[in-house]
């Protein structure tokens, strides 16, 4: 991994993680047992991929990563609710999650469950308070990143791809039912991350269009690439067990085409997203960077 793009990602993750905790403190206005559950999942080795891409979107059209840190931590609490009920024996039942028991191992599944539903109402409460955003930042912006943040997590997003998912298991795979899953479950949060940064940030539509072109394209990469690692990757550097989609029947995107298959899929669409940024000039050359990280992982 380019050094430099390292010590960023770095800088950028410790960021957001100090606004995490400072959104989730310690509080007896909580239920003890809430909170610990809480932050057992949110602060457990994440990645932060998904905040990090809406600082960076920020900075391209404004050069203020931090106007859009409130709806960065809001997608973050998104995306772990999603991880725990995720990991819940109702839907793919998992024991491991980042190294890590799963938090209904730890906490109980009734309680999982209170600590998502607590994740997901908190992000909405921190991405739509005015005060939480520099003053510079218009609340027409905060509204419209915030709707599109809904409607990525929804039901026409993530929880839609999320049924299909379970759904479909033992299906026969195929092509469009592998993309209409992992679209909606995973490539258009990430495609918002981008969106919402950019909306905050007062970007003009036309670069909002292009950051979100590269989104989706960089989750579907990132569906790909964690189906590859799911398959034939290493359970103690990815913190879960190895082969349980197929064990299940899901519809992957191995099951699809192959291990090979799907590195060249990957491949096509790094360069793609290499492709719709290319307007975006030098202000995106990070972008391009973590889509080349990306795709390193299963080279």
């Amino acid at each position: 991994m380019n050094r430099a793009l390292k010590e960023h990602l770095r800088k950028r993750k410790t960021e957001v993680e100090t606004w995490l905790e400072r959104i989730v403190p310690n509080t007896d206005q909580v239920p003890d047992t809430l909170l610990k559950s809480v932050k057992y999942s949110l602060f457990a080795r994440g990645k932060r991929i998904r905040p990090v891409l809406a600082l960076e979107a920020a900075e391209i059209a404004c050069e203020n990563h931090l106007v859009a840190m409130p709806v960065a931590c809001g997608i973050e609490m998104i995306h772990t609710y999603s991880l725990i009920h995720d990991d819940l024996p109702a839907m793919d039942d998992d024991d491991l999650r980042r190294g890590k028991p799963t938090n209904h191992k730890v906490f109980g599944e009734a309680m999982a469950i209170l600590a998502g539903d607590a994740l997901l109402t908190l992000a909405f409460e921190v991405m739509s308070k005015m005060e939480n955003y520099p003053p510079s930042v218009k609340p027409s912006s905060i509204l419209n990143a915030v709707n599109l943040v809904a409607e990525a997590a929804g039901w026409c997003g993530m929880v839609g791809g999320q049924v299909v998912d379970i759904e479909m298991e033992g299906a026969q795979p195929a092509p469009e039912i592998a993309d209409e899953i992992h679209l909606n479950k995973t490539a258009k949060m990430i495609q918002v991350s981008l969106k919402a940064g950019a909306v905050v940030a007062d970007a003009p539509e036309e670069m909002v269009e292009i950051l979100g072109q590269y989104g989706l394209l960089l989750g579907l990469t990132f569906q790909v690439v964690d189906d590859i690692l799911g398959a034939v990757g290493d359970q103690e550097s990815l913190g879960k067990p190895v082969g349980k989609d197929i064990q299940r029947g899901k519809v992957t995107y191995p099951s699809v085409w192959g291990v090979e298959g799907s590195r060249r899929k990957a491949q096509d669409l790094t360069e793609k997203a290499m492709t719709v940024i290319e307007p975006l000039g030098e202000k995106a050359e990070r972008l391009r960077l973590l889509a080349t990280m990306l795709l390193e992982r299963v080279s």
